[in-house]
């Protein structure tokens, strides 16, 4: 069973900057993609960010040139710089992600996620 930890939420001001962190484990081979979504009270989640296990990033509209995602494939870790907060970045935000597991089952696994609060 593939556990996703994810840390690094919190209330910040706007303008400021936030780094989440999404830590994997459990009888992994290898994961091919690593996506963080988001969800506003109201919303259905989006997608924010993702990137393949090559290093190859889609990045939504709405938080190019402020957000980042990178990876350590060694640490099984998926990272969300967030630069430039708006109060409407405010939500939960989920890591997802898809791979293999070491006795060659496919797996898709979600945190439990980590809210972020920016006050104007």
């Amino acid at each position: 069973q593939v556990q996703l930890v994810e840390s690094g939420g919190g209330l910040v001001q706007a303008g400021g900057s936030l780094r989440l962190s999404c830590a994997a484990s459990g009888g992994i081979f290898r994961i091919n993609t690593m996506e963080w979504y988001r969800q506003a009270p109201g919303k259905e989640r989006e997608l924010v960010a993702g990137i393949t296990r090559g290093g190859t990033r889609n990045t939504a509209d709405s938080v190019k040139g402020r957000f980042t995602i990178s990876r350590d494939n060694a640490k099984n870790t998926a990272y969300l710089q967030m630069n430039s907060l708006k109060p409407e970045d405010t939500a939960v935000y989920y890591c997802n992600a898809v791979g293999t597991m070491t006795w060659g089952k496919s797996f898709t696994s979600w945190g439990q996620g980590t809210q972020v609060t920016v006050s104007s």
